[in-house]
């Protein structure tokens, strides 16, 4: 049988076993409620009861017939002369009140005593009641037994049979990474050739960037390419609220890696056990204990053993800088966002199987999506598959790829919504706005379409032609976003001489923007080149006082500059504002060449 059915079999048997453990358990606890609970019912059916008190007074009086025991019991039936029903008490202690009816017997009190030997089944209540807590204890023992051994199988994937069939051939955009990654699978496969030179294989490789970028896929791809077996699992598969479980299952990883060698062990979001390690205790502690298993495993590698650690993460900077040190992780391969060539590749992969109309054009979607993730370009064509379906068209046309790119970025279209004309209005020349003071500074791209119609929880749009990939920013270009951000505010105020809350999101990003220039990229004239982001307030003292108040101040002056600004752009153009938001009164969307020729003239 294959290692994939033995993982998968040995998994169910695990869960079955914990699942019957749960059931036993509980169902001693209901038995044992239930006969309690019906040996309580039962005593308080009968209303025919005697106080212990009454009892001894009817004893001495002499009306006591007959007194039935049962052993180790104490309730006692009493059966008094002249009545025919028996009545029950209830004794403190069943050897003094034999003693004492005894004494009465020999006082000349003739009363006959019954002692029963106790049942089985009046027994069992005390007999499941004093087992339940070992039960329970049993119980949670071989849980938690069976729990650190659940941690003992990652998914194992080899060359004859493996779940994944992903190759490097389909990983796109990511020629200088891939070439980084298939040397070390050349080294899992022919090591030799590389010993002869003196060259030492890498304990690991650290692949990081945005989510979505491809790095679990290229570690799938490795899956695929490689000759040896590769081992994959979780970083939150490690974490548990059990203390040490988790740096058990580092070691029964890599003992498992040990067996294989020469193997390849891939950890996907390593972040969640290799964080940077603290004093604090609690669940802190325990993902300390797990990373120092992870940081020895690493180390304990012998020459002998052929085993490569790939792990992926997008929080490279939450990493212990002891795991990142060479002779653990030696290399650090950044998986960047697909630039317009890698677009166009990834584009081409994930429409192999999708009927395309002869209208669509791969190499403007790829200009157009300046900054998309293989992901989100896989989802834009999979949504653009799915609106063809619902359009019946014959295929996935080019306006449907347009609605499936503004339908993820923006939002979902709300024809249906109402709007009054005074909100209708507003949000007109707000976007208007926002394009007027666009197509007048250098640094911004072109308008690309403007509607009101409202889409998720924006009100309307303005979208941009993103047809080149930056790298940089200049100062300039970030002054110029900071204007065309408030461009909406500024038209709210200069024609309805009012403010809306329609400008919240733009306020939000424009503020973020400005306190980058001065925290992060050194932009401010008064402050300087300084990294002010992220500093401790001790750090920040030795700026001098009150620096706290002069960033305040500097990302103010930005941006109440950037909104004078957009407010001056669009005084001076007023008679453009107008027109374009009547248009957008009267046709509710603009798209690119309609909107050029209102700046023709």
């Amino acid at each position: 049988m294959n290692n994939q059915n033995e993982n998968k079999e040995e998994k169910n048997k695990n869960k079955k076993l914990l699942l019957s453990l749960l059931v036993l358990v509980l169902l001693i606890a209901l038995i044992t409620v239930g006969i309690v609970y019906f040996t309580k019912v039962k005593g308080e059916e009968d209303d025919k009861t005697l106080a212990y008190t009454d009892l001894i007074k009817e004893m001495s009086y002499g009306n006591i017939e007959k007194i039935e025991m049962t052993t180790g019991s104490t309730q006692v039936k009493v059966k008094m002369k002249n009545e025919e029903e028996e009545k029950t008490a209830i004794v403190p202690d069943t050897e003094a009140f034999i003693e004492l009816v005894q004494t009465k017997v020999a006082e000349g009190n003739e009363i006959e005593l019954i002692q029963k030997p106790r049942s089985f089944f009046a027994q069992l209540p005390s007999i499941i009641i004093s087992f339940l807590p070992t039960a329970i204890m049993l119980a949670l023992f071989i849980m938690i037994f069976k729990m650190q051994g659940l941690g003992e199988k990652g998914k194992v994937y080899d060359d004859t049979q493996r779940k994944t069939k992903v190759k490097f051939d389909d990983v796109a955009g990511l020629d200088e990474e891939k070439e980084e990654l298939i040397e070390i699978v050349d080294f899992l496969k022919r090591p030799e050739k590389f010993a002869k030179m003196g060259a030492k294989i890498p304990k690991g490789v650290l692949l990081y960037g945005k989510p979505g970028t491809g790095k679990t896929l290229i570690a799938k791809a490795i899956a695929g390419e490689a000759d040896v077996p590769f081992i994959s699992m979780s970083g939150s598969e490690f974490i548990e609220m059990f203390a040490g479980l988790g740096a058990s299952r580092v070691r029964k990883l890599f003992e498992k890696a040990r067996k294989l060698a020469p193997c390849i062990v891939f950890i996907d979001e390593i972040d969640a056990i290799g964080s940077r390690r603290t004093s604090n205790s609690g669940a802190e502690t325990e993902n300390n204990q797990t990373l120092n298993q992870l940081l020895v495993e690493m180390d304990g590698f012998s020459s002998e053993e052929t085993i490569i650690v790939l792990a992926a993460t997008n929080r490279p900077e939450m990493l212990d800088k002891a795991l990142l040190r060479p002779g653990r992780f030696d290399r650090q391969i950044t998986i960047p966002t697909p630039d317009l060539k890698g677009r166009l590749e990834i584009l081409k992969i994930h429409t192999k199987d999708k009927k395309l109309s002869e209208d669509v054009n791969l190499e403007s979607i790829a200009e157009d999506t300046a900054g998309f993730t293989g992901a989100e370009l896989a989802n834009i064509l999979n949504e653009a598959a799915i609106i063809a379906t619902k359009n019946k068209h014959d295929g996935i046309e080019n306006q449907d790829v347009e609605e499936a790119v503004k339908k993820v970025t923006v939002g979902l279209e709300k024809r249906q919504r109402v709007i009054s004309d005074k909100d209708k209005k507003l949000t007109a020349y707000h976007e208007a706005g926002h394009a007027v003071v666009s197509q007048y500074l250098p640094t911004q791209t072109n308008v690309k379409e403007v509607s009101i119609i409202p889409r998720g929880v924006a009100g309307g749009y303005t979208m941009y032609k993103s047809d080149e990939d930056k790298y940089y920013i200049s100062k300039t270009e970030m002054q110029e976003k900071l204007i065309a951000l408030l461009g909406g505010r500024a038209a709210e105020k200069l024609v309805l001489d009012d403010i809306s809350t329609g400008a919240s999101n733009d306020i939000e990003v424009a503020t973020q923007v400005a306190k980058d220039m001065v925290t992060k990229y050194g932009m401010s004239d008064t402050l300087g080149p300084i990294d002010f982001q992220g500093k401790e307030p001790y750090e920040m003292q030795m700026f001098g006082e009150g620096i706290g108040d002069k960033i305040g101040q500097e990302v103010k002056q930005l941006i109440d500059t950037a909104y004078r600004d957009a407010q001056t752009l669009l005084q001076e153009h007023r008679d453009k504002l107008d027109a374009i938001a009547q248009a957008l009164l009267e046709k509710e969307k603009i798209n690119e060449e309609d909107f050029k020729k209102f700046f023709e003239a």
